[in-house]
């Protein structure tokens, strides 16, 4: 889909005919994040809506090359059949899109609908592993090649799956394994195991394709990245760090599993150690509250010593829609991949860790010191195409 709500979906008034299209395959495709990605990179290309939470769409990023939003395609795979339509209708009714977008970008949401093909395995499917590999990579294939396009990306947004045990693929794995067999760089921005695990260590290092994950990082863990370092910084003890997570959704329901709820409390607790250099005590809990829809509160409470052993409180409340603070992140990360792949870099992307709670490769967890790497990657883009990467 080339999301342009006046223009047929193969020509739009900010891209020429000439002008590469790239392609953005979601997995999990028909989710509020992904549906949320695809209202909202419509939404912003007609200028209906600015692109508050893009990262790219800043200063920063001028010059570097990046895909234009208006010449993005979107398709992908999902387990689920409510149409793009309806599931963005129910969205705005739960003040997740603005009231009356929907039926302002209806054309674009029923062009990317009819790009989703169905994903797996579903119960009682008897496929071997590599026979779904190979199913997936043949839709991805045929989707580029269908559209003409230069690349495509392919952007993991389903719901948190449990921790792997065994040598089994999950779900996960076998969509990283597929988009790598059909030559697409790949995002995790889930914290369920796709390219960790160690089966697929061998090809992921012989793809030649840049990836980037795990689990994005746009709310609690956001904002202890940011005051972790803080508190050491200032040379101010943290003896507790204890958090509450309530949502509802598909996250809350699938959160519910202790095993789903362990995989994603991996990465934020992961964020406290690291930044201040031991883990404090305490717990972070995750509780499904249906009603809450699409909204989430995430509370932390920080006992910390001062000077002369004074003890003292820090509570946090972050209130928020989990799809609108994904949705951005995740455009710009099928647009810095797309870039990075014309770039021609290959291998585990550490520069991105400023979007991710458990970044691969080696970097930074402070919020502050990834902002400085991902500006240095946005200089390392610009470079590159000074010297005429494109091809």
């Amino acid at each position: 889909m080339t999301v342009s709500p006046s223009v047929s979906p193969s020509v739009s008034p900010s891209v020429s005919r000439s002008e590469p299209r790239v392609g953005v395959w979601l997995i999990g495709a028909r989710g509020s994040v992904a549906t949320t990605v695809v209202a909202g990179c419509a939404a912003v290309t007609a200028g209906l809506n600015a692109p508050t939470g893009m990262v790219t769409e800043t200063p920063l990023f001028a010059g570097t090359g990046l895909p234009a939003l208006s010449s993005l395609v979107f398709g992908g795979h999902d387990t689920v059949d409510c149409p793009l339509p309806k599931r963005a209708e129910a969205l705005a009714a739960g003040g997740v899109l603005p009231h009356g977008l929907p039926s302002a970008i209806s054309s674009e949401l029923t062009t990317a609908d009819r790009e989703i093909r169905p994903g797996g395995p579903l119960p009682g499917d008897t496929r071997e592993p590599a026979h779904l590999i190979d199913a997936f990579s043949t839709d991805i294939r045929d989707f580029v090649r269908r559209h003409g396009l230069a690349r495509a990306v392919v952007v993991n947004v389903a719901s948190t799956e449990p921790a792997t045990t065994g040598s089994a693929l999950p779900p996960s794995s076998l969509y990283a394994a597929a988009a790598l067999r059909a030559g697409c760089p790949y995002v995790n921005f889930t914290p369920s195991t796709g390219l960790h695990h160690p089966a697929l260590a061998s090809l992921a290092a012989a793809s030649g394709l840049p990836y980037a994950g795990r689990d994005g990082k746009t709310g609690q863990t956001l904002l202890r990245s940011v005051l972790g370092p803080m508190f050491a910084q200032r040379a101010l003890t943290v003896r507790a760090w204890s958090g509450t997570n309530l949502l509802g959704g598909g996250d809350g329901a699938a959160l519910a599993d202790p095993a789903a709820a362990a995989a994603k409390n991996a990465g934020k607790e992961r964020v406290l150690a690291d930044t201040l250099g031991r883990a404090p005590e305490g717990e972070t809990h995750i509780d499904d509250v249906p009603a809450l829809g699409d909204w989430k509160t995430a509370w932390d409470h920080i006992a910390f010593d001062g000077f002369l052993g004074t003890r003292m409180i820090l509570q946090t409340t972050w209130q928020g829609c989990d799809s609108t603070l994904a949705a951005p992140l995740a455009l710009d990360l099928a647009r810095l991949m797309s870039r990075a792949h014309e770039a021609g870099l290959t291998g585990p992307l550490a520069d991105l860790g400023f979007y991710f709670k458990d970044p691969v490769g080696d970097g930074p967890s402070a919020l502050g010191e990834q902002y400085a790497a991902l500006a240095d990657f946005a200089g390392r883009l610009r470079e590159l195409r000074g010297e005429g990467d494109t091809r």
